[in-house]
């Protein structure tokens, strides 16, 4: 659901779009007769408070089961501005990003209480960006570590798992081996894991904002891609506990905080550098085991115009029906 949130701007050509409808666009999408199984969701404002009460987290239970939808991952709003702060910044800003991922696991705990909830983990970053981590690289690992350390016992304590999107924005997995660096030491594989996202990885392997992590450069050949992709998969993919289907048209793109990240495209983008249903196989590659029970799709960064448009429902359902079916 947050593609409805992330990017989106009060009184903008690109506000928020209400949790409901981005319900409605969910239920409404269909492909030969399959439908989406549920939506993920972001804890935090317009759609879900975090310090709502038991009984406003039922009813907004009730609201997505009537759709016939069930929930997946939360996640938690670990960011500046919302309840959290970068999990390397100050000793109050790592203290609320704990904070931030025991609202979100108890709000998890009213979802399986209530039985919408039956897969999923909670998701985070680090919430901080590469310039500021750049000036004490090993310091803020290590700050890192011992953020995603102590909430991973706040997630273990309620039986839930976090995974930590691979995103070239933030500080600490802002390459594949900064990435690897990081769960490396936090240290607690099963329970504080990595969350991979096709149009963001893509990113990994071109070494944006890390040229010395790059593994692929511009005009490769698709030998040259695949070979990469697997050195990559395969360093990250023990520590994959979430996985988000997307394209990537090789460009980069955000908002806010969420600058020069990777552009999400629809997953018809004739411009689309990916084999999205091929490059999920690779990741999900024993996913069963690592407890993976369902994956979803990111659209952040869509237009308005594009994101209510159903056309664009069916085909990011069609390309995970795909990736379901190749993995």
């Amino acid at each position: 659901m947050w593609p409805g949130l992330v990017g989106k701007e009060p009184d903008t050509d690109h506000p928020p779009i209400s949790l409901e409808h981005m319900l409605d666009l969910t239920a409404a999408a269909e492909v030969d007769g399959r439908k989406y199984d549920g939506v993920d969701l972001f804890i935090f404002h317009p759609h879900t408070d975090p310090d709502a009460s038991e009984d406003e987290i039922k009813s907004m239970a009730d609201l997505i089961a009537s759709k016939d939808l069930k929930v997946g991952s939360l996640v938690a709003p670990v960011w500046p501005g919302t309840v959290g702060g970068p999990a390397f910044g100050s000793d109050e800003d790592r203290k609320n990003f704990v904070l931030a991922v025991e609202k979100t696991c108890r709000i998890a705990g009213i979802l399986n209480d209530h039985g919408v909830r039956q897969s999923g983990i909670i998701r985070v970053d680090t919430a901080g960006g590469t310039e500021d981590f750049a000036k004490d690289p090993a310091g803020n690992t290590a700050k890192v570590a011992e953020t995603f350390r102590e909430a991973g016992k706040v997630a273990e304590q309620h039986g839930e798992r976090i995974a930590a999107e691979g995103e070239i924005c933030w500080g600490g997995f802002h390459s594949w081996k900064a990435a690897m660096d990081t769960l490396e030491a936090t240290n607690m594989p099963g329970v504080v894991g990595f969350q991979a996202d096709l149009a963001h990885t893509y990113l990994y392997l071109m070494g944006y904002n890390a040229p010395e992590a790059a593994l692929l450069k511009e005009g490769y050949s698709d030998d040259e891609f695949w070979a990469a992709y697997k050195t990559m998969t395969d360093a990250l993919r023990p520590w994959t506990l979430d996985f988000h289907v997307a394209q990537n048209d090789g460009t980069v793109h955000g908002t806010g905080s969420h600058d020069k990240t990777g552009r999400h495209c629809p997953a018809d983008d004739p411009n689309g550098k990916l084999d999205i249903a091929k490059c999920s196989s690779y990741w999900l590659e024993g996913a069963a085991e690592r407890g993976i029970k369902h994956i979803c799709w990111d659209g952040c960064m869509f237009d308005n115009a594009v994101l209510e448009s159903p056309a664009t429902w069916n085909a990011i359902l069609k390309a995970m029906i795909d990736a379901d079916n190749a993995s």
